[in-house]
């Protein structure tokens, strides 16, 4: 399983319920990894994208307490184990966490890679996930060259899972 996430310098990945910066190149990356593959959400996440739907040319997960909850394009499920049971049937390196905090920061260590978009600016986020830096088990694998893009300086950094 992989974690794709943008966060500025403090770790922050979201303020009011939204992103914290559009960033065009951002997006794009997101989408290219995730295209055709498995994502997984909460019920937050969900709630924050275009028209409550499911990402499209995807096959979407929702992790939710909410048994009631259908969306568009999406399969509800109500517990981790429920959820591994699912994810069971795909391959791993084709299964993406997308969001929130509450399942980043929960199911992040179950991931091998994790794909942060690190933006070089504190931007008053009110949602964090877990600083991979000071994670022992996580490893930089690669970086990119600093990209600028609507007054922003960010990497594409990936992370893997120390022994994978």
């Amino acid at each position: 399983m992989n974690l794709i996430a943008a966060a500025d310098s403090k770790w922050g990945i979201g303020r009011g319920g939204g992103l914290l910066a559009s960033i065009p190149t951002d997006m794009k990356y997101f989408r290219d990894h995730t295209m055709g593959r498995v994502v997984v959400m909460g019920r937050r996440t969900l709630e924050s994208m275009p028209g409550k739907k499911g990402l499209p040319g995807r096959t979407n997960y929702v992790l939710t307490s909410d048994r009631d909850l259908t969306a568009e394009r999406c399969v509800t499920v109500c517990s981790i184990d429920e959820l591994r049971e699912e994810l069971s049937k795909y391959d791993p390196d084709d299964v993406f966490l997308i969001g929130g905090a509450t399942l980043y920061n929960s199911l992040y260590r179950e991931c091998d890679r994790l794909y942060v978009t690190k933006i070089d600016a504190d931007l008053d986020a009110d949602t964090f996930i877990t600083d991979f830096d000071e994670d022992p088990d996580f490893e930089i694998e690669s970086e990119s060259d600093p990209v600028h893009e609507n007054g922003l300086t960010y990497r594409f950094t990936v992370y893997r899972k120390k022994g994978k």
